[in-house]
């Protein structure tokens, strides 16, 4: 229970966080200012005019990073509406373009993917990810070909997620049954979709869960997501990274890299000291291991490589489904004539057996609805991953230089009242007449993202997700413990959870 309430306390993490570390890093660069301004005067007159996008004026050294905040998305779809979908933004030395359209989006991750298929340097990744050696924020080139190659066809490939069946119907049946010994007293959902989404994650990924072995192993996912959304000054301006070291980033950071890769190091010493393995059962872990041992392959998977990929099945994975099961289950109790078409649906499909089986989701087009519906209204990863230009390339009309960072505002897109009717209200029945998916094809819904960059883990995703949904509308009434309502504040982070957990009152459905 102490590890849970850890893992929740993590999620509402201190909005001024990141502003604390930023005002501690303009105070200390003041004097800076005012010489920096003189010489951008002096030599502005001698560069070459270019078609950039249009952009807000900046301040010496710190270009427009005074104007962002917590609820970055936020400020910037507000900004991309005076300056257009596709603005130039700097953050510090850094120029960074955010796109805010259909048409931008599709430029960059589809016409022109392969030139925005990089990632820049991100100081925090960097220190987390083992020199970014991940999938998510590694360089574009052949090591992120065959770790993602990897990824995909050993884990998160449809025979291999039709193959945990079994493991997700099990904790999903294991999470039904703790609702109902709550004998219709409070319960905090919240608390029981962590602990569904790791469970799940930790037996496809680790083998078994670590639920009391005295391992805070479940806020390691929220740890790295809210220290990615930390401002850090060397990623910006890398000659005064110092600032970070004044601030405590680096520590904290190097903490939490050395926390998680003692962790990742006893299981896979646990993994490999295990005197059996059954072929047919084998974890994420196990797989990684026989290829490192298999010396057919001109790739050799180095030990912290094997730590990375377990890094962004394990993190990545957990935080992103966890998020998005929270904000569905939300818009569900905001909404009940939804949540009673919904169940209306489970109660078809279900026809009285004990649960609704994964082989029945296919069947429950409103599920499918809802979940597009909640992904669009709140996308797990509003601006996605930052990428990087390779070379100079135009955009709209506009010439973007190489090794500009390029932002996806995807929760903007999402709420375009030029695509969407109504953006801002929670209407699955949109989906219900027109094919708009968000498998990467259709760039007015890309919460995964698209092109070569995208999450490959769609899959595995959305059947954990539709799985825990269908069954906890089949099986109880929800009501708010509250006439307050339910609080819809968004925390910070790279992921974007809810601030406050889910407090119900379920009764077992006649």
């Amino acid at each position: 229970m102490e590890h849970k309430q850890a893992y929740i306390e993590v999620i509402r993490n201190d909005p001024k966080k990141m502003s604390l570390d930023f005002q501690v890093f303009l105070f200390s660069s003041l004097p800076l200012l005012l010489a920096i301004l003189l010489l951008k005067l002096y030599f502005s007159s001698s560069k070459s005019h270019i078609n950039l996008p249009p952009s807000p004026p900046k301040l010496p050294l710190i270009g427009n990073l005074h104007q962002l905040g917590s609820g970055t998305h936020r400020v910037l779809q507000s900004m991309a509406q005076t300056y257009g979908p596709l603005m130039l933004l700097h953050f510090g030395t850094v120029p960074v373009v955010v796109a805010s359209s259909v048409d931008a989006a599709r430029d960059i991750m589809k016409t022109h993917d392969i030139i925005f298929s990089n990632r820049p340097f991100l100081n925090i990744a960097n220190r987390l990810f083992y020199n970014s050696k991940d999938i998510a924020f590694s360089k574009y080139g052949e090591y992120w070909r065959q770790v993602k190659s990897i990824s995909v066809l050993q884990l998160l490939s449809n025979k291999r997620v039709k193959s945990y069946r079994q493991v997700r119907e099990d904790e999903v049946a294991h999470m039904i049954k703790k609702i109902q010994r709550a004998n219709e007293s409070v319960v905090n959902l919240s608390e029981l979709l962590i602990s569904l989404t790791n469970n799940v994650i930790s037996r496809v990924a680790l083998g078994r869960t670590y639920e009391g072995m005295g391992v805070n192993y479940k806020n390691i996912p929220v740890r790295i997501g809210a220290m990615l959304g930390r401002f850090s000054v060397g990623s910006y301006i890398p000659w005064l990274a110092w600032v970070d070291r004044l601030t405590g980033l680096h520590r904290e950071a190097d903490q939490l890299a050395k926390e998680i890769d003692e962790f990742y190091e006893g299981v896979i010493e646990e993994h490999v000291n295990k005197k059996v393995v059954d072929v047919e059962g084998q974890d994420l872990v196990d797989i990684l291991l026989d290829l490192q041992r298999d010396n057919s392959t001109s790739f050799f998977l180095e030990r912290y490589t094997v730590k990375a990929i377990i890094m962004d099945v394990f993190g990545a994975g957990t935080d992103t489904i966890f998020a998005s099961l929270e904000w569905a289950f939300s818009e569900l109790l905001r909404n009940p004539l939804t949540m009673k078409e919904l169940q209306q649906e489970a109660h078809k499909i279900g026809q009285g057996r004990l649960v609704i089986p994964e082989e029945d989701i296919a069947k429950m087009p409103y599920l499918k609805a809802v979940l597009k519906e909640a992904l669009r209204l709140h996308v797990p990863a509003p601006l996605l991953v930052p990428r990087e230009s390779t070379k100079e390339v135009k955009l709209l009309g506009y010439d973007i230089p190489a090794h500009t960072q390029v932002m996806i505002n995807a929760w903007a897109i999402a709420r375009d009242p030029s695509i969407w009717e109504e953006p801002e209200e929670f209407r699955p029945e949109r989906f219900l007449n027109i094919r708009t998916d968000y498998k990467g094809f259709d760039f007015e819904l890309i919460p995964f993202g698209a092109g070569r960059r995208m999450c490959p883990g769609i899959s595995f995703a959305e059947t954990i997700i539709e799985l825990a949904l269908a069954n906890l509308v089949y099986k109880f009434e929800f009501t708010l413990p509250s006439e307050d309502g339910l609080d819809m504040t968004e925390s910070n982070g790279i992921t974007v959870h809810r601030k406050f957990p889910i407090l119900v009152i379920p009764t077992p459905c006649e």
